[in-house]
């Protein structure tokens, strides 16, 4: 395979499953944690390695090493592994992901903004989702009639924050996450439900389901209900680690014991909360978002920047909310139709928010 993103949360796990099952490491895709990347190489050899910035190239310790998106694009034109793993954060993983696909590789997909800011131009056929809730979905799925799906969150870092003390909360509060530690990005998405959004997007996308939920459960044991026509509504529980649907989405089948199961008895009970808008106010458009789901990679721009705003301590957590609403209401006619326009708008909205 070849992995984008390796030293982050899903790449570390999507080793660890390649080393498990001795799946070939063809590339690996870094940022700026060198010292991890070294150690990734000593172990998995790679043929070639990527990092973002070519000052680190020196540190690199292999002979071929290529930089930024253009050695990314490089790379996966190079690799003969019919695997991409395309867990990059962030817009810039879009690059990649419509390449992977043209090149007819499989694209076991962690880069969420890739199918926010343009699912509907992306054949969704070679596309296999990294992330629980969408793997709960499809775990459920048996063939028969579906009427709904239902996602869940976290909550995220201010859960249980009294409202009057959101406006207040710094960029350091929003990264403490109650459940399990992640990248920066969507540790914040977390924050503000954003990440919840994308991945009701996503799941449009993926399984053309019109009627699209998502609750708070806090413990983060369950991660998907599907409704059926018949009135029979079913849950996909398994324990908070990504490793499930990552073996999954590298294997296609898995038959053996990846997590230990479920023990209801000491987890004792399950409690469930709306998504209240007060506190996360990007939900507002939640429904406007869903029944015009082209318009995704204006929420994608507007939040990518509002988060920069944020760790600038420009705005607070409830601003980053209101100033992607803000663009998402003024570029209501965005609707892109080819990939060149996904990538204009992007700028677009970016020069907007900047403003």
């Amino acid at each position: 395979m070849v992995l984008l993103g390796s030293t982050g949360s899903i790449g570390v796990n999507a080793l660890a499953i390649a080393a498990r099952f001795s799946i070939e490491v063809e590339a690996l895709v870094a940022g700026k944690n060198i010292a991890l990347l070294n150690e990734q190489i000593k172990q998995f050899h790679p043929k070639y390695v990527c990092v973002s910035d070519e000052a680190d190239v020196s540190s690199v310790l292999h002979v071929k090493v290529f930089v930024g998106q253009k050695g990314i694009l490089e790379i996966l034109n190079l690799c003969q592994s019919a695997l991409v793993v395309n867990a990059l954060v962030g817009f810039v993983g879009l690059a990649p992901s419509i390449e992977a696909l043209r090149l007819n590789k499989r694209l076991a997909l962690a880069n969420k903004e890739s199918l926010v800011v343009a699912g509907h131009l992306l054949d969704t056929s070679k596309i296999t989702p990294i992330d629980s809730e969408h793997f709960g979905l499809w775990y459920l799925l048996n063939g028969r009639s579906v009427s709904g799906m239902t996602i869940t969150a976290s909550g995220g870092a201010f859960r249980d924050t009294p409202l009057e003390l959101l406006s207040s909360m710094s960029p350091t509060d929003a990264l403490k996450h109650p459940n399990w530690s992640m990248g920066s990005k969507i540790t914040i998405d977390s924050a503000t439900m954003t990440n919840k959004l994308f991945e009701l997007l996503e799941a449009k996308w993926l399984f053309g389901c019109n009627k699209l939920e998502a609750i708070i459960e806090p413990k983060s044991i369950i991660h998907a209900f599907v409704d059926f026509v018949d009135g029979s509504t079913t849950a996909h529980l398994a324990n908070a680690d990504m490793k499930l649907p990552i073996a999954f989405a590298l294997l296609g089948e898995v038959q053996e014991s990846i997590l230990p199961s479920i023990d209801l008895a000491q987890i004792g009970s399950f409690t469930f909360q709306k998504i209240c808008e007060k506190r996360y106010p990007i939900w507002e458009i939640k429904d406007d978002v869903l029944a015009n789901p082209k318009r995704g990679v204006v929420i994608n721009a507007a939040n990518e920047e509002a988060q920069a705003k944020f760790f600038r301590r420009e705005i607070n957590i409830l601003e980053l909310a209101e100033l992607t609403k803000k663009a998402y209401r003024h570029f209501e006619n965005a609707i892109p139709q080819s990939l060149n326009e996904v990538f204009e708008i992007d700028k677009e909205v970016r020069a907007f928010c900047q403003r």
